[in-house]
Parts: C-alpha cells; sequence; structure tokens
C-alpha cells in the first residue's frame, strides 16, 4: 500500500465549499486543544479537509507516517502538522494557514 492509499484510507473527511484544491490534509491528536483549534480556524472559513487523529491510529502506522512528514518536510514533526499543496504548517498559526491557503 503506497503512502497515498494509507492516508486515504485512515483520514476523515471534513466537508467544504472551499480548499478543494488545496488537498488540505492535517495531523491531529484528539485530545489536543491546538489541532482543534485548527480545524475551528479550517471550519470556520468552510475549508474542505481532511485529518487523521494520530493517537486513534495503529502505532505502526503511526510510526509510518512521522518518518515519512520528516523526511519530506525536513521538519520536526509537531500537532497539528497541516500539509497542502503548496505548503505545510506545523503547530497552530493562523497567520501562516491564511498565507498558505489564502482563505
Amino acid at each position: 500500500m503506497s503512502f497515498e492509499e494509507m492516508m486515504e484510507k485512515l483520514s476523515q473527511e471534513v466537508e467544504g465549499e472551499k480548499g478543494i484544491e488545496e488537498n488540505i490534509l492535517i495531523f491531529t491528536l484528539s485530545t489536543c486543544m491546538w489541532c482543534k483549534k485548527c480545524k475551528s480556524f479550517l471550519n470556520e472559513r468552510k475549508m474542505k479537509y481532511r485529518y487523521i487523529e494520530m493517537d486513534k491510529i495503529d502505532p505502526k502506522d503511526k510510526a509510518k507516517i512521522i518518518n515519512y512528514l520528516k523526511e519530506k518536510y525536513q521538519s520536526r514533526v509537531s500537532y497539528p502538522f497541516l500539509i497542502c499543496k503548496t505548503g505545510h504548517v506545523v503547530g497552530y498559526n493562523p497567520n501562516k494557514y491564511d498565507d498558505l491557503l489564502k482563505s
């Protein structure tokens, strides 16, 4: 199974009117207040996105995802970790989200 197929299988989709072309995916923790703020930020702007709650998936899948994110984005992994076609943002940062998503 490719990484993209694994993301498709594990992610939950949130419908929205905007953001379809950005292909937004966020990696979150179910108990993290910053992750909830990130989702609220996207919801308020009616953005379509997918998310994976890392604390609710198999530890083997979690390890694969973390390794992939570290290698691909040359970044530390912290939550929320938002990726889209134009870049990524580590942590909750509404200003960077606005710049990246032009919402």
